[in-house]
């Protein structure tokens, strides 16, 4: 008799059982959404509405006193009849293709070195991650003192040698040039950081084994360390482009107005919405400005989303 009454108070316990379990879950579920609120809270705020806002007004135009009216498609129009947001597209994929691959080539060499066993290595690893720690607008002041035609230390230096240096910064020939080469100095520090990690994590018994196959170092950095280093190249490679298509504070400090002839050369999509929405006060255009930025920086990441299955290797 027993026995056939314990399967019907299984059965009858069952619900209960469930239910009591789909209560945990939702306690879970709650606590779990009360933990996160603070961040989903201040990326909607700060982040995702800044950007919701920023596409409307970039169909307004705006007048006195902040006010504006809606004017659909009008500044997308402009901006592409505008010559100046085609020389700051292409000063921004020139700075963008020369600066990422060589502050990326430089940073992967530099670590590698400073991954050996040498004395003082702490020392070396903080001169150059240095840069990193330093205000933007320190870096450009300095840099332009060095860049100075008449009394920088470059040109001083070029002079010792009967070299005649040229105007760096206000020659608009090579000012891109010049502010390149600070981009890519100052990024080197932070990059090293990254590329040190991922040489750490890959294990001492690969190099072993080439060794003992009589591999060499060049051979053994190629076959090795390159392709495992890949995730973290891929990493630096998204936040460098992100960050080269947003360039402004190093060629604002550096370059400036104040009658420059190298402001246009240097003129990039970033320094475009700078001078229309702050300077110009022609809001809705810049806006229009930032959302090309937006949709580029979006296209440029998908892309290497897409073609990192190619060359990135985890294993």
């Amino acid at each position: 008799m027993s026995s056939q009454l314990q399967p019907e108070v299984h059965a009858a316990a069952r619900p209960k059982a469930e239910k009591s379990l789909n209560r945990m879950k939702r306690s879970d579920w709650l606590w779990a959404y009360l933990m996160i609120a603070p961040t989903l809270i201040g990326l909607g705020v700060f982040y995702i509405w800044p950007v919701v806002q920023t596409i409307y007004l970039s169909f307004t135009k705006w007048g006195g006193f902040g006010k504006y009216k809606w004017t659909g498609v009008d500044n997308y129009v402009l901006l592409f009849q505008d010559p100046n947001m085609w020389i700051a597209l292409k000063n921004t994929f020139v700075y963008t293709v020369l600066a990422v691959p060589a502050s990326i080539a430089i940073s992967i060499l530099i670590a590698v070195l400073l991954n050996q066993k040498i004395k003082g290595i702490t020392f070396y690893r903080t001169l150059y991650f240095l840069p990193v720690v330093t205000m933007a607008a320190a870096v450009a002041m300095v840099w332009r003192w060095l860049y100075n035609a008449d009394y920088g230390l470059i040109n001083y230096l070029l002079g010792l040698v009967g070299i005649e240096g040229p105007r760096w910064i206000s020659d608009p020939a090579i000012a891109l040039y010049a502010v390149i080469i600070v981009a890519v100095w100052s990024s080197i520090g932070y990059n090293m950081v990254i590329f040190l990690a991922g040489l750490q994590g890959i294990p001492r018994s690969y190099y072993e084994a080439a060794e003992m196959d009589g591999a060499g170092p060049v051979r053994m950095f190629f076959t090795i360390t390159l392709p495992l280093l890949t995730p973290s190249i891929f990493f630096v490679s998204i936040t460098s482009l992100i960050g080269a298509f947003q360039v402004f504070d190093l060629i604002y400090l550096m370059i400036g107005k104040l009658g420059n002839p190298a402001t246009e050369a240097t003129q990039t999509v970033a320094y475009l919405f700078f001078t229309n929405g702050f300077e110009s006060g022609n809001g809705g255009y810049a806006a229009a400005v930032a959302v090309v930025l937006l949709v580029l920086i979006l296209i440029v990441t998908a892309v290497q989303m897409k073609m990192q299955k190619k060359w990135v290797h985890y294993d």
